[in-house]
């Protein structure tokens, strides 16, 4: 059960608005941990458990991107109106918006790594730190290792998997189970999965605006506005301390994260070995414990609730 909330509500981004829930309390000593989820076009929900880390005194702030959750849905806009620079722009309004730009860390997974190591190249005065989780560097990387998981699916797997594709039927139940085999191996290996991560599934699946114009149909077919998208180039200039987070079963293999670990200067990798992409619900207490220690290591008084709480907005 998640954490309950000191405080949500939304931020003006634009003509839109961006949804947050701030767990915690903010503007002390301590910074605030902000959650970049995944998807594009997932929703805070699958990493609600990060939430308890308020108990330790770290606030803690979710969001849910332009396009899902409870942000703004704008399912008429095509592929040029969702970028990397929107939702770069997004998470910068935020952090202003909230008043935490001065002290904050960053928590990005899986696209959401991509999107706060971009926003970490930028150097912002307040950033303290950062957490890239079951992130690739690269989605170049990520579609040629999305080709070697394929190929070590059962017999027959992929080659109907590739059938639907080709055929264009991939809202098919036949092409969902058929990916069901690859997610239980390389996405989440907890059975059944667990009520948040089914939260945001579902959500997704009634709501695929954003993955569909970003990603493309399913997690093997990388062909919309990410298709050659890279950080690679900007992790030079990531200054800060930054955790790398992986599974040993992940969808992000070792050759879309190793970028990371090589080219951001302050960089400790963790692989979680009984994990695929979501570690925080795979390996719940090993996780934590990972995360609070880095937090530690970059705030040493980490741990002493401080005294102030955001304001709702909207």
């Amino acid at each position: 059960m998640a954490v309950p909330p000191t405080g949500k509500g939304w931020v003006p981004f634009g003509e839109y608005r961006t949804w947050y829930r701030v767990t915690g309390v903010v503007g002390g000593e301590l910074p605030a941990l902000v959650v970049a989820h995944g998807g594009p076009g997932s929703t805070h929900d699958y990493l609600l458990a990060l939430a308890e880390l308020a108990e330790e005194g770290w606030p803690v702030v979710h969001y849910d991107q332009l396009g899902s959750g409870g942000s703004t849905h704008l399912p008429d806009k095509g592929p040029g109106f969702w970028t990397p620079e929107l939702f770069a722009d997004e998470l910068d309004n935020l952090v202003h918006r909230l008043g935490i730009a001065d002290n904050y860390v960053l928590f990005g997974h899986s696209w959401g790594g991509l999107l706060v190591a971009r926003h970490a190249a930028e150097r912002p005065e307040g950033l303290r730190g950062l957490v890239i989780a079951n992130s690739p560097a690269s989605y170049v990387l990520w579609r040629q290792e999305m080709d070697v998981l394929r190929a070590q699916l059962p017999p027959g797997v992929d080659a109907g998997l590739r059938a639907h594709e080709a055929a264009g039927t991939t809202d098919s139940p036949e092409y969902f189970e058929l990916q069901r085999v690859f997610y239980d191996r390389h996405v989440c290996r907890v059975q059944p999965w667990p009520q948040d991560y089914l939260a945001s599934f579902m959500e997704m699946a009634d709501n695929n605006t954003v993955y569909a114009n970003m990603n493309g149909p399913s997690e093997f077919t990388v062909v919309g506005t990410l298709a050659d998208y890279s950080v690679v180039d900007d992790l030079d200039d990531i200054e800060v301390p930054t955790l790398v987070i992986s599974g040993r079963h992940d969808e992000a293999t070792p050759v879309t994260v190793r970028p990371f670990a090589e080219r951001i200067h302050d960089a400790r990798w963790e692989v979680f070995e009984h994990s695929s992409h979501v570690p925080h619900l795979e390996e719940p207490d090993r996780f934590r414990a990972v995360l609070l220690g880095f937090l530690q290591d970059i705030h040493p008084t980490g741990g002493r609730v401080v005294d102030r709480e955001v304001a709702s907005h909207g």
